[in-house]
């Protein structure tokens, strides 16, 4: 029997999005859907964008944040499984069907996950960059994911009801990243495949790739110390973007001991700290060529290892005063 299917998204401000997003969801080929906005108290035109389509709008009197947005979306839910995506993510024909093959494989205790198209809605070098990245980074090891991302989540009603939803009173984001290692605890399996894509509208220069890189590894760094996994390989937060970043910084102060000093040891050192870094991200990669070819690649690579790295350290640092700042405070519980 074909599961009915409520998609649940929620907005913010995303007039410029939320109507491709919308046909994009409407478009589904899966027989028994519906698509329920949770308007989070936008002050743009977004509800005049969304009123055109034939959705069921929920609008919040206060802004209470994606989270809060999505438990709204999901109480108001009619479906068996609940998909979760994005205002600014345009879901695929197949999407729904994915879904829901997948968690009828997976069994009754099962969560399953997806992830963005390798290119994304828009081909900006940044936003492909970003996209490819993700995409990688999500699907390496689909067999034991870490965490299952928001803009493609789907999840039975029952154990989503069960769980007690996302948790509103927490981080700006990542409340996807403790929604599923919640979910782990309460010994309910996480499932990615790697077939179930939305693709992403990034609209990416690089002042925002830099910009969403400080601000997504600033509440990466203070999740995962409190958590306790600050090394963890964990999407997006991959081991080898922690070696990318920690072999950047090394290797700024093994070329400025080489210049003060003249010395060969350095300049050796160096060489190793690059080619570790290669070793270590050579996936990564090979995925940039496989999304845009040579030209494409040579310039991602470039970006990621050369200026990437440094937003990256700038947001770990900042998590980590953040950190400091909060556990000094009676009380704090995230």
């Amino acid at each position: 029997m074909t599961p009915s299917i409520s998609v649940i998204i929620p907005n913010r401000n995303g007039a410029a999005t939320i109507g491709k997003c919308l046909a994009a969801a409407l478009a589904s080929r899966h027989e028994n859907f519906e698509v329920i906005v949770a308007d989070d108290a936008s002050e743009d035109d977004s509800v005049e964008v969304i009123k055109r389509f034939p959705c069921r709008l929920i609008r919040l009197a206060q802004h209470g944040g994606a989270a809060k947005a999505r438990n709204t979306g999901a109480r108001h839910s009619r479906g068996d499984v609940l998909f979760f995506t994005d205002a600014d993510c345009l879901l695929q024909p197949d999407s729904l069907g994915v879904a829901g093959e997948t968690l009828a494989r997976a069994g009754p205790n099962a969560v399953a996950g997806g992830t963005y198209t390798a290119l994304p809605h828009d081909r900006r070098f940044f936003s492909t960059f970003q996209s490819a990245f993700i995409h990688y980074c999500e699907t390496k090891n689909p067999q034991r994911p870490d965490y299952l991302a928001t803009h493609a989540l789907a999840i039975p009603a029952q154990i989503f009801r069960q769980s007690g939803g996302f948790r509103e009173e927490f981080l700006p984001i990542l409340e996807d990243v403790e929604f599923s290692h919640r979910l782990r605890r309460m010994g309910y399996s996480l499932v990615m495949n790697p077939a179930l894509q939305v693709q992403h509208i990034f609209d990416f220069s690089l002042s925002r790739s830099l910009a969403n890189a400080v601000i997504k590894t600033k509440y990466w760094t203070l999740y995962s110390i409190r958590n306790g996994d600050l090394l963890a390989d964990s999407g997006t937060a991959s081991v080898g973007l922690k070696i990318n970043t920690a072999m950047y910084f090394l290797s700024l102060l093994l070329a400025l001991l080489f210049l003060v000093t003249g010395s060969v040891v350095f300049l050796s050192a160096l060489a190793a700290a690059v080619a570790l870094n290669l070793y270590g991200n050579k996936g990564l990669l090979r995925a940039f060529y496989d999304a845009g070819g040579m030209g494409f690649s040579l310039g991602a690579a470039a970006y990621y290892l050369l200026l990437y790295p440094l937003a990256v350290g700038i947001g770990a640092c900042a998590g980590v005063m953040k950190y400091l700042g909060k556990s000094a405070k009676p009380g704090w519980q995230h």
